[in-house]
């Protein structure tokens, strides 16, 4: 599967995670993901260095292509809280998109709030041991 193509059209609140896997959609995904109004997706991402323009490149086209879907973006950091890149933060700046940066457990919590509150919300969730 590629990272770009999303295995759970549609927005979804993620029911579980631990293990390294999160749980969404009636499946589940071992690995990091990426939420966001068209879908949920897998990316390639083992802890936070790992997020960068081109790993989100699913992310940048959706607010490209559907202007205001995404209005803040909740970055789940894997077991601890880590701050993402300068360049990452400039570019979702630029984009227009707010951003919070915190432990995933924390963040799959306030994506789901947001998400049920049908608020313009996506999530990139590192997996966690």
């Amino acid at each position: 599967m590629t990272a770009s193509a999303p295995f759970a059209p549609g927005s979804h609140l993620i029911q579980a995670h631990g293990g390294g896997a999160f749980a969404f959609a009636g499946m589940s995904h071992h690995g990091s993901i990426l939420a966001t109004p068209r879908g949920v997706r897998p990316i390639e991402a083992m802890s936070v260095v790992d997020l960068h323009e081109h790993s989100l490149a699913p992310l940048f086209a959706e607010i490209v292509e559907a202007p205001g879907s995404i209005e803040f973006l909740v970055v789940g950091t894997g077991a601890q809280m880590a701050l993402i890149s300068k360049s990452l933060r400039a570019a979702l700046r630029e984009a227009g998109v707010r951003y919070e940066a915190m432990a995933t457990g924390p963040a799959l919590r306030i994506y789901n709030v947001m998400r049920s509150e049908d608020r313009r919300v996506a999530a990139v969730l590192i997996a966690a041991p």
